[in-house]
């Protein structure tokens, strides 16, 4: 059986489309996924992200075992409300999972992770907990509801529907949160535009997702997120990264801290493995579209290299087939490079991502 979140029944009153997405009832479309992705990069859109897991963790030294779980350095957090992106590893560098971390006091840090390992996630946060600080409290927050609200309007659209939050977030910086009444509201989002992801009671989400509606903010479904979170260059669990990869070949380098001298899991073999492959943008110079697992033929000095989409589609923005690939380390911006598609191979260019943020084209 699906699991559905508090938003389910609002969802089939608005007459999305729903899909099983991995293991989650969840809205595709609300009739037109392009109308959606426009409606986010012109005005704003809201997204229901209640299949994600916030985690509390709560109790003495919970940075000293953040410092260990995580790759990025959690001593960069040094206001209440300060977020940071990070990627959890594995023994091997692998990704277990990339997520979101919150500081809200030093007894108390909340991570959010995705809906597809947030049971894996929290069996290995538990798992490391009883080994480094067996005292610490970890509590998954099944109780609450998550909502995204995206888009340039995002922001003026919210302070309408919840009272004083435009005093209480006006001033907040780009990956900042505040606790308001019930509501935990971070300047965040999967989109590449500006505005909030509101975490709530599951009992109050149909309400709040109501009450935006009715302030003109346009339902969308996960058809628009992947269009949109493409576009923006934002990775997705499962197609650009896993527990086979390692965030220096996923274009996640800039989340892995190795200047310090903090240890975490996963650090010794990121040194100790040479890093032969990258993530790429391209943009297709054929006529086609581009798809995940696409193989790319690139050629360097007379030797040919293969690498594979992970990532693909058409960017509505842009009116253009884009894509994430992982490549040879010898792939250079603005190479061209060949894809395999149907036996065809078509031209693409190598352009730095992400392909557009904050409404404007980039490439």
């Amino acid at each position: 059986m699906l699991k559905m979140t508090p938003l389910n029944q609002a969802h089939r009153d608005m007459n999305a489309k729903m899909v099983d997405f991995g293991g989650w009832d969840m809205p595709l479309h609300y009739g037109s996924q392009l109308e959606e992705h426009h409606k986010v990069r012109q005005d704003a859109g809201m997204f229901d992200v209640s299949h994600m897991l916030p985690v509390d963790i709560k109790g003495d030294d919970v940075r000293g075992f953040l410092r260990q779980l995580l790759a990025n350095n959690v001593d960069k957090l040094k206001l209440p409300g300060k977020a940071l992106y990070t990627c959890m590893l594995n023994p091997q560098g692998g990704i277990i999972d990339d997520l979101i971390v919150y500081f809200l006091s030093e007894s108390w840090f909340r991570i959010v992770v995705n809906a597809g390992t947030a049971e894996k996630d929290t069996a290995w946060i538990q798992k490391q907990r009883d080994s480094i600080a067996p005292n610490l409290e970890i509590t998954p927050r099944r109780d609450l509801a998550m909502i995204a609200v995206q888009g340039p309007n995002a922001r003026a659209k919210v302070w309408q529907v919840i009272p004083g939050s435009q005093a209480a977030t006006e001033n907040l910086k780009l990956f900042q949160s505040v606790v308001l009444d019930q509501y935990f509201i971070a300047r965040t989002g999967y989109t590449g535009e500006d505005g909030f992801e509101i975490i709530l009671p599951a009992e109050d989400a149909t309400k709040f997702w109501q009450a935006l509606h009715a302030a003109g903010v346009y339902p969308a479904g996960l058809g628009a997120r992947d269009t949109l979170r493409l576009e923006a260059g934002m990775n997705l669990y499962g197609q650009d990264m896993d527990e086979s990869t390692s965030p220096l070949e996923s274009g996640l380098g800039w989340t892995v801290d190795l200047k310090s001298e903090r240890d975490f899991i996963g650090k010794q073999s990121l040194q100790a493995t040479p890093v032969t492959k990258q993530l790429v943008g391209l943009v297709l110079i054929d006529r086609g579209v581009l798809r995940g697992h696409q193989t790319v033929v690139s050629e360097h000095e007379g030797t040919e290299y293969q690498g594979e989409i992970t990532s693909g589609g058409f960017s509505p923005t842009i009116n253009q087939s884009v894509a994430l690939a992982r490549v040879a380390s010898q792939v250079s911006l603005d190479d061209e490079v060949n894809v395999l598609v149907r036996d065809k191979k078509l031209r693409a260019k190598v352009v730095k991502y992400p392909f557009v943020r904050n409404g404007k084209a980039l490439v």
